[in-house]
């Protein structure tokens, strides 16, 4: 009698990179977690204690209104406000470093995923990264669409808080 082994569920519907994870995990360090949706981009600092994940700290793109963002959510500056916002709230729960989870997120290079992780560098993690991966300053601070007036208020009032 042959006995057919099935897959985990979430493997099947193509949600999680078993191997991937693993690897992950195997650090030890908590995860940096970035997901980008079709509105807005997500960042959580993830630790895995006791056979599960653990929330330390989240922030979304949309809770940058509080701080007055009033364009997109979903671009380059937002990006990068987004994980110094995260790395901000990590450092308040004496979180000091990371490993980058981007899921099954294609790696582009100078795209929102690495302005977030040069947004978390630059809020106090420390996370191993190229710096060739990161967009430029410029982009950084949404001088291509004329927004660095809104970033440069937006980031000094995530910096006071």
């Amino acid at each position: 009698m042959v006995v057919k082994k099935r897959k985990f569920k979430r493997r099947v519907e193509g949600k999680t990179n078993y191997k991937k994870r693993y690897q992950l995990l195997l650090s030890k360090k908590p995860r940096l977690v970035i997901r980008i949706t079709n509105t807005r981009i997500i960042c959580q600092i993830v630790e895995y204690k006791d056979y599960k994940d653990e929330t330390v700290t989240m922030f979304t793109s949309d809770s940058l209104k509080k701080h007055k963002w009033t364009y997109t959510h979903k671009n380059i500056p937002c990006s990068y406000l987004t994980g110094y916002a995260c790395a901000k709230q990590a450092m308040e729960k004496k979180i000091k470093e990371a490993v980058v989870d981007i899921g099954l997120h294609n790696v582009q290079k100078k795209g929102r995923l690495f302005s977030c992780v040069k947004g978390a560098i630059d809020g106090g993690l420390k996370i191993n990264a190229d710096e060739s991966m990161f967009p430029d300053n410029d982009k950084i601070k949404g001088v291509f669409i004329k927004k660095e007036k809104l970033f440069s208020t937006v980031f000094e009032n995530i910096k006071k808080s």
